[in-house]
């Protein structure tokens, strides 16, 4: 395919279980132009077997990653590799809702937008809604993207989402340095914030997506450091951009954000009991 309209990013780590319904959700999608890039990060499962059941899809391009870099490396690899207008990145065990590709990218291409965002489904191992039509809380509307990072920081929280309720302009994620992977926890909403400091944001209120919920993330370490992460990534805004976030704004945001970590482990814990 030349010049491909828009392309959907898959960086895939042991997936082999979730990957097949992953890439179906993207190729079902009637959308114009489309070209979806997966990449394999040296998984140990039968994820990059799983991966070439897609090969004679001509717009599938298959790609491997060497072992190392963390989530950094492979997301920025599927990125490095891509050619479209537009840019989704999903992750393999993630599903897209019907629809949500051609409406993300009418979306942009009527508003000039840099970056657009969908409210999710939190959903279990099994695909079972655990919370419906969860994000954008306060996000709601066009504005500007310094405002909806400001938003998101007094939040102490991603009200944008995980990166396949996302659709940025790939060229302004490109000159902003790619995904950025200074934060472990934040790699997603630290690549958000670089994008939105160059245009408008602007919000698709369907549920588009899907997160799926996993063991790991009930745990109090877990909790622990991403408030500590939180507190980096929001003393990193004020830095970069002093004129948007002021001192009182992060410590705000610093005090909501330890506060959200134990509010998520604590839903966690009780979406855990509902599933068993």
């Amino acid at each position: 395919m030349t010049d491909p309209r828009l392309s959907v990013v898959v960086p895939a780590y042991e997936n082999g279980r979730t990957l097949a319904e992953t890439l179906r959700s993207i190729l079902d999608q009637d959308v114009a132009g489309m070209e979806v890039v997966v990449a394999d990060h040296a998984s140990s499962d039968d994820t990059l077997d799983v991966m070439r059941t897609f090969q004679d899809d001509p717009r599938v391009v298959l790609l491997e990653t060497e072992a190392g870099g963390g989530a950094g490396r492979n997301w920025n690899r599927v990125t490095d590799a891509a050619r479209g207008e537009f840019l989704k990145l999903v992750c393999g065990d993630d599903v897209l809702r019907p629809g949500v590709l051609a409406r993300q990218v009418d979306l942009l291409e009527r508003t000039g937008a840099v970056m657009t965002a969908c409210r999710r489904d939190v959903i279990d191992a099994s695909g079972a809604v655990l919370l419906p039509a969860w994000g954008l809380r306060g996000v709601d509307r066009r504005m500007p993207g310094a405002e909806a990072v400001r938003h998101a920081v007094l939040a102490g929280s991603n009200l944008f989402g995980e990166p396949a309720s996302v659709m940025m302009r790939r060229d302004v994620l490109t000159r902003t340095g790619g995904w950025n992977d200074r934060f472990s926890y934040f790699i997603d909403q630290a690549t958000y914030t670089r994008v939105l400091f160059e245009g408008d944001f602007v919000p698709d209120t369907e549920v588009g997506a899907t997160f799926r919920m996993s063991d790991a993330q009930w745990s109090v370490a877990l909790a622990s450091r991403q408030a500590a992460e939180a507190r980096e990534y929001h003393a990193w805004v004020r830095e970069t951009h002093p004129e948007a976030l002021s001192g009182l704004d992060r410590r705000i945001g610093d005090v909501r954000a330890a506060l959200m970590a134990r509010a998520r482990r604590l839903s966690y814990r009780v979406l855990k009991r509902r599933m068993r």
